[in-house]
């Protein structure tokens, strides 16, 4: 059986193309036409590309973007309010404490006593004060803090009892710089009687919180302070006759 060898006739497409210039379109052979249409569809889609298609692929890419963050941000909320219970209950249990720690701050009418406290507590202890004197306050942010100078005589084990009784009071007192030294009558001495009166010198600093006012009074003081310079005042335009 013969075998079919087809074979493509060039020189009969190439007279489809051979004239096309002195005829319509719509007149032109087969082969010539499919390649017109071919350009147009072509020349159409790279249009649509630029001008439309990009665009729109460009913002699906960008909801995509969207949807995985927003999934994202789904699944923590979703987190959070399987532990709304608890993290309401941990809330609860920090505001008992910051309510504890409030209650060892005293108020401005209660510092006199909280330093009757500490007065009495060296008193207590047999102790003499041969200094109490209560220093600048300083204002912080939230409180108000009272730096106060003391000095003491006398022994060793009641200086250790003092300091403990002074932990242990219902407010926060806090003690600073604790020096304790031989006084100078003994200290000029050939020596020094065992178990004889020692003077003890520090900083008791303890703490308020600021009433209302005063917060008020500490946050336009930080306002003022962030506050750009106001411009200086302008001469005036006109001097005095004489």
């Amino acid at each position: 059986m013969a075998k079919l060898n087809p074979k493509i006739d060039f020189s009969a497409i190439g007279a489809q193309f051979q004239g096309l210039r002195e005829r319509h379109p719509g007149l032109w052979p087969v082969l010539p036409k499919a390649g017109l249409l071919t350009l147009l569809v072509a020349g159409v889609m790279a249009l649509a590309w630029a001008f439309y298609w990009q665009g729109l692929l460009d913002e699906l890419e960008r909801r995509r973007g969207e949807e995985v963050q927003l999934r994202g941000q789904f699944v923590d909320k979703m987190k959070q309010a399987v532990n709304l219970p608890v993290l309401r209950k941990q809330k609860e249990q920090v505001m008992q404490y910051v309510s504890q720690l409030e209650k060892q701050l005293p108020s401005k009418a209660e510092m006199d006593a909280l330093l009757s406290d500490i007065n009495q507590a060296g008193v207590g202890r047999g102790l003499q004060f041969d200094l109490f004197k209560p220093g600048q306050v300083m204002v912080r942010e939230y409180y108000a803090e009272l730096p106060i100078s003391i000095r003491l005589s006398g022994n060793y084990h009641d200086f250790a009892a003092f300091t403990s009784d002074v932990a242990n009071l219902p407010r926060i007192v806090t003690l600073h710089d604790i020096r304790i030294s031989v006084p100078e009558n003994q200290a000029r001495g050939s020596s020094v009687t065992p178990g004889g009166p020692l003077l003890m010198e520090a900083t008791a600093k303890t703490f308020r919180y600021l009433d209302a006012e005063e917060i008020a009074e500490q946050k336009r003081k930080e306002a003022a302070a962030k506050a750009p310079a106001g411009k200086k005042a302008r001469p005036a335009a006109g001097g005095k006759k004489s």
